[in-house]
């Protein structure tokens, strides 16, 4: 079934990763096998809230257009995931897709085990039947730690080894991420602590609020650094954070991060667990962006979560992260553009559309009956990029205040929004991301008015591929 079928309603997002209906949240194991994509999430398929936690599965050949499958992994009864399959990643382990997830029993209490499901034929290109292994591989945190939080392992390679990070928390409300030598899939040797929150380079960019890191993620970049991702739980979810550094041996012949760079991964309130899939010369990264409008118009609407777009991540010699659309996306651009210069022009429910502002631009996307306007504020002199929706209040505690991404002042930033249903990407240069949710009223008015002298601009609608 395509990804890319008319939606139930028009906040629903038809050209990212969701469910056709109920619940997604984390993607897990962005993998590629014989030249297809697989993308894994947490899915309910009963009901559109956080519960019966199964991973749901979907497939592409060019990372544009997608294609669901059956679930992957199901809650065993009686076994170590019988209370929900959470999150991890998929490897290829000798031949075989190999997932590699947090099994939650009855008991947790915020604990999980390690656990192993195989692929049950690896010459099925669509991968559509996995098998879980009885007993976990690590069944919880180490000794002697007082962990709290243990969850969603991250294998990665280095030096030729294969190992392993999980998420945590401490009893004393220190986030860490802990390290496992598994060179060895069925053999995990406890290595030490990768890094945690007393990290001054952490402390400084996070702050004290996270009491766990959550869905930890490492890539190695162009330049040979590496990019720590985490996902700050402070209870709840809360924002995800960036770090960029080397990796140096321990005595106790393990690995630990250095950091020399932190920062926001993502600007918006609407983005969280991202995913990374490392690839030869690049690496790409798929977060979830969760509903921002209230529990009833979520069950009433029948679904909640879309995964994000897929963005080339890297890092600027600053040690900035480095983010961009990835170049796929426009595959699903309509064969001529809507928009090629600055002015009025209708909007469609998902486009891309790319400004380049020389001087102070604002461009309005949608317009309330009451006059209300959805904008989009450049500021090159000021390397500011400011998104004022207090027309279309999230639903939460965070007020009318609007949300800024910086950039390097005295440049001239190439701002792309990608709108796909109530799902808003902006991308700042490939220096800053924001991500919100923002549903559209039946009587508002989507369209652009661009207001800035020297501004180019120029949008496509979103169009499924003929196929569909």
């Amino acid at each position: 079934m395509s990804l890319a079928a008319p939606p139930q309603d028009p906040h629903a997002p038809r050209f990212r990763v969701r469910p056709p209906a109920n619940w997604i949240n984390d993607p897990n194991g962005p993998f590629r096998w014989r030249g297809r994509y697989h993308l894994f999430y947490q899915h309910n398929p009963h009901a559109p809230v956080h519960a019966d936690v199964h991973w749901g599965h979907a497939s592409s050949a060019d990372l544009a257009h997608w294609e669901h499958h059956p679930i992957a992994l199901t809650p065993t009864p009686g076994g170590p995931d019988e209370a929900g399959c959470w999150s991890g990643c998929v490897v290829d382990d000798g031949g075989v897709p190999t997932a590699v997830y947090t099994g939650i029993d009855r008991d947790h209490a915020g604990l999980g085990a390690v656990c192993l499901a195989r692929a049950a034929d690896p010459d099925d290109l669509a991968l559509t039947e996995w098998r879980s292994l009885p007993a976990p591989v690590v069944g919880g945190p180490p000794p002697g730690l007082d962990v709290v939080m243990f969850r969603d392992p991250f294998v990665f390679r280095r030096g030729g080894r294969r190992w392993a990070l999980v998420g945590a928390g401490h009893a004393d409300g220190t986030p860490s991420v802990l390290l496992y030598d598994c060179d060895d899939l069925a053999r995990w040797r406890f290595a030490g602590v990768f890094l945690d929150g007393t990290d001054l380079v952490a402390a400084g960019a996070f702050g004290d609020r996270a009491v766990g890191w959550e869905c930890p993620q490492l890539y190695a970049t162009r330049g040979g650094e590496w990019v720590l991702v985490v996902s700050l739980w402070d209870g709840d979810p809360w924002a995800t954070g960036y770090l960029t550094g080397s990796l140096a041996a321990t005595e106790e012949g393990g690995l630990r991060f250095v950091a020399r760079h932190a920062g926001p991964l993502d600007h918006g309130r609407d983005f969280y667990a991202p995913a990374v899939l490392q690839e030869d010369g690049r690496a790409l990264l798929w977060g979830w962006s969760w509903e921002a409008r209230t529990a009833g118009e979520t069950e009433r609407a029948g679904w909640a979560g879309v995964l994000t777009a897929p963005r080339v991540v890297d890092v600027h010699p600053d040690g900035s992260v480095r983010v961009a659309p990835a170049p796929e996306l426009g595959l699903l651009r309509a064969p001529e553009p809507f928009v090629t210069a600055p002015g009025r022009a209708p909007l469609p429910e998902a486009y891309d559309l790319t400004v380049t502002a020389r001087t102070r631009t604002t461009l309005s996307l949608m317009r309330s009956a009451s006059g209300a306007e959805l904008t989009v504020c450049v500021d090159p002199e000021e390397g500011t990029v400011t998104l004022d929706r207090a027309g279309w209040p999230r639903a939460g505690d965070e007020g009318p205040a609007p949300v800024v991404a910086r950039v390097p002042p005295g440049t001239e930033p190439e701002v792309r929004v990608l709108v796909d249903g109530s799902l808003y990407e902006l991308f700042v240069g490939d220096r800053a991301t924001v991500t919100e949710r923002v549903y559209r009223g039946p009587d508002d008015v989507a369209e652009l008015v661009v207001e800035g002298a020297g501004t180019d601009v120029s949008g496509w609608a979103l169009v499924p591929s003929p196929s569909e």
